[in-house]
């Protein structure tokens, strides 16, 4: 059986605390999209994590932990990330990149930055991993997969044309120096001993987990909003980060997949550029920030917050298909005397209430519901009934407006820190 968690909304809802909470009772975890420009936040007894490559079921050791075919690979990164969880005593023997990723390579960064450059003030907000021209050589048919690295005379046949395409763009579009590809392939070299303990087939793998009955997660990297086709483009990742696209990524037959988890946070946080319509700024926009230490775990940058946004949420969970939601961080909400919630924009007179297309947002104004907070520090609620009856009327509101049962509740990072309902 597969379960599904994802993101309902702009990433960084906490779906590596909830991963990291459902993997005790999985056998394989699978990270479908992306790459290291984000990362999972995971607390428990082994300590604090920040997962930018690896899936979120890694501090278990008996679990399968895949990074699938969707997904693009940073070598240096991933294997950095491998040295450094190996040296806080995580298991490192379950870990599998499929051989059909595509791999981030210097250049691809090099072009972001460029790009970047040349848009100035009109800039994506880019994390400058380079994933934007990885999946954008993917679809040009110009990637590098994982497993090339085992064939080093193909690889070195096929780092030659590419990089002769990308040199096209490096000086014909920007006026920079070229790469050579000689040293793409002394990279790619200097890392293929080191990665190809990881390499497999991951579809093999996949299909054996499957037919033995095993219970599966897959995980998607940012949120519904991020997706490259359904998000708030231009300002989204360049994959699909909805549950459906791990069918075609892993792959995985849709009806294999029979939960579909839809995380959320109790108010509204954004990393990087792009409308966000209940963004708050002054003195509750800085204290929700830093009682909720919102920093972004790639960039550190300092995360946006706004007050929960219902259309935008809404909107998430239909695109996702949730058929359940977890809310996370309603602990941070403690001690405010008023809640708001977004019940509907305001777009050129008109109230709208169904998620529009990206231009007409940055004009839009929230249209607010307010509700009364609650003073009691929540962090040891272990049970709904635990909860203040002002904190449960905001939860019930949620899920009135969001159209989806709320199943689980965080009051905390830590594993334990959660209300089952």
């Amino acid at each position: 059986m597969v379960t599904s968690v994802v993101g309902l909304n702009w990433g960084d809802e906490g779906k590596g605390r909830m991963v990291d909470y459902f993997a005790g009772r999985a056998d394989c975890v699978i990270r479908y999209q992306g790459g290291d420009n984000a990362g999972h936040t995971v607390v428990n007894e082994k300590g604090r994590f920040a997962f930018h490559n690896l899936p979120s079921g890694v501090c278990y050791p008996g679990v399968v932990n895949i990074i699938a075919s969707g997904s693009v690979v940073s070598p240096e990164s991933f294997i950095a990330e491998i040295k450094d969880v190996g040296s806080k005593g995580l298991a490192l023997d379950k870990i599998f990149i499929s051989d059909r990723a595509i791999l981030i390579m210097p250049y691809a960064r090099i072009l972001e930055e460029l790009e970047e450059k040349r848009l100035k003030d009109k800039k994506y907000g880019s994390t400058m991993s380079g994933i934007a021209p990885t999946y954008g050589y993917k679809f040009l048919k110009k990637g590098i997969q994982a497993g090339e690295l085992l064939y080093p005379e193909y690889l070195r046949e096929h780092v030659d044309e590419v990089v002769g395409y990308v040199n096209l763009q490096i000086q014909g579009a920007y006026g920079a120096e070229p790469v050579s590809a000689d040293e793409m392939f002394g990279y790619l070299m200097e890392y293929a001993g080191m990665l190809k303990p990881y390499i497999t087939n991951t579809k093999a793998l996949v299909d054996r987990l499957l037919s033995q009955g095993k219970e599966i997660i897959v995980e998607a990297q940012l949120g519904a909003l991020r997706d490259i086709t359904h998000g708030i483009y231009p300002y989204t990742t360049s994959s699909s980060t909805l549950s459906g696209y791990a069918c075609a990524s892993i792959p995985v037959p849709p009806s294999s997949i029979k939960s579909i988890i839809g995380i959320t946070k109790a108010y509204s946080t954004c990393v990087g550029e792009g409308p966000f319509v209940t963004e708050l700024s002054g003195d509750i926009a800085h204290r929700i920030r830093e009682t909720g230490h919102e920093y972004g775990a790639k960039t550190g940058r300092p995360r946006r917050i706004g007050y929960f946004d219902a259309v935008a949420t809404r909107y998430g969970c239909a695109l996702q298909g949730a058929t359940e939601m977890a809310v996370t961080c309603l602990d941070v909400l403690s001690g405010h005397e008023e809640l708001k919630i977004c019940t509907g924009y305001n777009a050129g007179g008109e109230i709208i209430t169904d998620f529009p297309i990206n231009c007409t947002l940055n004009e839009a104004t929230p249209v607010y519901e307010s509700f009364p907070g609650w003073s009691e520090d929540i962090t040891q609620a272990r049970h709904l009934s635990d909860l203040p009856l002002h904190a449960r009327s905001y939860l019930d509101e949620i899920k009135r407006l969001c159209g989806v049962d709320i199943t689980y509740v965080s009051v905390g990072p830590e594993r334990d820190a959660l209300i089952r309902i």
